[in-house]
């Protein structure tokens, strides 16, 4: 059994995390200032209050609970408000992962994983897009990703510890039964946003762009289920700990969806209609985005086991009748 300090982990994919980090047994604290977690998200430890850059705050609750190994989450988001605030997203996602890293260095604690994203590749040279595939951010915040891990990986070299870096690809879904699951304001993301118009909350769900290179002409993307997400983590912690060397892997199901299969999945696993209007390309979107997992199946024994349908069915359960039980 290990304490694990999670950052963000009254977040989306924090909160997983946790559920399952505490599952497997481990012990789990929760680092969070609230911005854009949910204090009723912090289930299954110690919800420590606090902001990613207040570094006395950070060493008070390296003291209290001494971990074993960081579970970095907390960060900022959305690609498109890191373009209209780029200062702010450096700020929090690379300046307080350097302040996070310097606590971790002044209390003793060695192991370090990154919740990191596909966006550190760009525009795909290649599918599906392997650990190797080259880096060319297409935003400050997927820049802001890259940048953090290369901070990560200049500290583990001079400091003696080790890390993981988890690139996802598109994170769905949600552990209902527990009251947890995506609640971002404002949302961005395609499956809640599409299941918002069956709610009442969007009148149309939009499709930007049909005209690319793929199977029916919208873009191609790869969901993979949070808590297959937070069962990566589990691993590669434990890999850490268990004195496992640094990786990088990709966390995705190598199986993609185009938007208009995601709206006839979403139609057949509610039985509803989701009305949808087209809409022009938006700047950065890239046609497909699929991810190689085979680095994480060899190395961390890892592949997701639930499909779209079930990771549609569990975020419809959460938007339509558990969400808002939650936070009544």
């Amino acid at each position: 059994m290990a304490t694990i300090l999670v950052t963000g982990g009254a977040g989306y994919v924090g909160s997983h995390c946790c559920l399952a980090l505490t599952r497997a047994g481990h012990n789990v604290v929760v680092y969070d200032n609230l911005s854009n977690g949910h204090a009723k998200f912090a289930k299954w430890g110690p919800l420590e209050q606090g902001d990613i850059l207040d570094a006395a705050r950070l060493g008070d609750v390296f003291a209290a609970h001494r971990p074993d190994a960081v579970l970095h989450c907390a960060a900022l988001i959305e690609v498109g408000e890191s373009v209209k605030f780029p200062e702010r997203f450096q700020d929090v996602n690379v300046a307080g992962t350097q302040v996070l890293l310097d606590a971790m260095h002044a209390a003793g604690t060695r192991a370090f994983v990154f919740s990191s994203s596909c966006a550190v590749y760009g525009a795909p040279r290649r599918l599906p897009m392997d650990e190797t595939h080259p880096f060319a951010p297409a935003s400050p915040y997927g820049k802001n990703k890259l940048d953090a891990e290369r901070l990560s990986e200049a500290a583990a070299v001079a400091r003696g510890g080790t890390f993981a870096h988890l690139r996802y690809f598109n994170a769905a879904g949600a552990a209902w039964g527990e009251g947890i699951g995506e609640s971002h304001e404002p949302e961005s993301h395609a499956i809640p946003l599409a299941l918002f118009t069956l709610l009442g909350r969007r009148e149309a769900f939009r499709i930007f762009g049909d005209d690319y290179d793929t199977r029916d002409g919208t873009c191609l993307r790869d969901y993979v289920h949070v808590l297959d997400l937070a069962d990566a983590h589990v691993r590669a912690i434990e890999r850490l700990l268990g004195g496992g060397a640094s990786h990088a892997a990709n966390l995705g199901t190598g199986d993609g969806v185009t938007v208009r299969e995601l709206i006839a999945a979403i139609e057949r696993v509610t039985g509803k209609r989701v009305p949808t209007i087209p809409a022009p390309r938006r700047d950065g979107d890239s046609p497909a985005l699929l991810a190689d997992n085979s680095f994480a199946l060899q190395q961390l024994g890892w592949s997701p086991t639930r499909g779209i349908d079930e990771i549609i069915a569990d975020a419809w359960k959460w938007h339509s009748e558990v969400e808002r039980q939650v936070f009544a």
